[in-house]
């Protein structure tokens, strides 16, 4: 009696659910953790079939668990824990843990069934599951902040490099020019202080070939002191970034001879310059004074790179799609083996000699010319003179290409 006594309170004090039911799966006991698992009142479910408390999906299997174990004795869910929804009154669907045993009490079949409520343990680990994937959501986009910011900094590393070595590229440029022009300037001034004094001299006993061929030295060297000077100014115009072009339309017949006229000035002794244009159409568009200025660096290179009583070829020629401007001589030429730095800055050919010059020159041509969206092409040998084409496409007044 103590022990039946005892048993039932046990049952009754269970912190999980208790049901047993008999044969044919009706409900004969809930204790009352089980009646408040599933949110009924003690008798309430007494003689209903256990289905009740199952979702729709769970009805149908279990009347058939139990006539196939008492048919066959194959245990499915007897002697097994496992977990399952369950049916609350209130029609709202729970996790639980089952454990099912079977009895023998007085020639009948008891089946107790064990519930261990799963809702607080599944809310935890949906919480847990969702701060997981919050968490790597997160380590993930901080992962992508790192990278881009990686990234960001790797650029404005790069940016920051390129800028010292163009300050380093243009510093050493400056320091090279300055070497370069002290040298540059010292020979023509020093040509034209000898030159006066030597005019002078022969002023008083009127030599006037002496007198015209130290004119000739003088005019040559300032000459010479206007190209320096001229590409200083183009080259900090460039460096700068204050140049632009700036398209108009003229004629180019009237405009190269000009030009020709004005650059047989500066010519050596019987040194002709011919100019010649092919095409029908004499009007071009283009920025006049960046072109003159590419023209008259060529001229003058063929001018100082040619001898005396020698031939420079102009030409100018317009065809449907492009304008073409060439010029060439027949002077010292270009060694194929500086052809591949020709354009760098400072750069000179190994066979000038002592014939002066920047080596900035093509470097500003180039330079000049990409401005304008053209190209330069050359052709050049050692001893068989130099040939550039500048090559523009065709445009019309309103800058648009044709």
């Amino acid at each position: 009696m103590e022990s039946a006594k005892l048993l039932k309170a046990i049952i009754e004090t269970a912190i999980d659910g208790i049901i047993t039911i008999d044969d044919r799966g009706r409900i004969e006991s809930m204790n009352p953790s089980a009646l408040k698992i599933f949110g009924y009142e003690e008798g309430e479910l007494t003689g209903k079939n256990i289905s009740i408390l199952m979702p729709e999906l769970d009805k149908s299997k279990h009347e058939s668990y139990i006539i196939n174990y008492q048919n066959t004795g194959e245990k499915k869910i007897i002697g097994k824990g496992r977990e399952v929804k369950g049916l609350k009154r209130d029609g709202s669907i729970f996790p639980f843990r089952l454990a099912v045993s079977e009895v023998q009490y007085q020639d009948r079949i008891i089946y107790t069934g064990f519930i261990h409520d799963l809702s607080k343990e599944k809310e935890a680990e949906e919480l847990l599951k969702k701060y997981t994937i919050e968490l790597e959501q997160l380590v993930e986009d901080r992962t992508k902040s790192l990278r881009k910011m990686l990234h960001e900094l790797e650029e404005a590393k790069e940016e920051v490099n390129i800028s010292l070595e163009k300050e380093k590229e243009l510093n050493r440029m400056k320091s090279r020019f300055v070497s370069m022009a002290s040298h540059e300037f010292r020979t023509p001034l020093s040509s034209i202080q000898l030159s006066t004094v030597l005019i002078e001299k022969y002023l008083q006993t009127s030599d006037t070939p002496q007198i015209l061929r130290h004119l000739y030295k003088i005019k040559t060297a300032i000459n010479s002191l206007i190209g320096i000077l001229n590409d200083f100014l183009s080259l900090e115009k460039l460096e700068a970034g204050v140049v632009s072009p700036n398209d108009e339309v003229f004629n180019i017949i009237k405009f190269s001879e000009e030009l020709t006229e004005e650059m047989q000035l500066m010519t050596k002794e019987d040194q002709i310059i011919i100019y010649q244009h092919t095409g029908s159409e004499n009007e071009v568009c283009i920025d006049q004074s960046l072109l003159r200025n590419c023209l008259i660096n060529l001229i003058s290179n063929a001018i100082k790179y040619s001898g005396e009583r020698t031939l420079i070829e102009f030409s100018t020629e317009i065809n449907e799609k492009e304008y073409f401007f060439t010029v060439k001589d027949n002077g010292i030429g270009i060694p194929v083996e500086d052809h591949a730095a020709l354009f760098q800055p400072f750069f000179r050919a190994h066979n000038t000699g002592n014939i002066p010059g920047t080596g900035l020159g093509l470097n500003i041509v180039r330079r000049y010319i990409s401005l304008m969206d053209g190209k330069i092409l050359f052709e050049s040998s050692s001893g068989k003179g130099t040939g550039f084409t500048l090559i523009f496409g065709k445009k019309t007044d309103n800058n648009t290409s044709i």
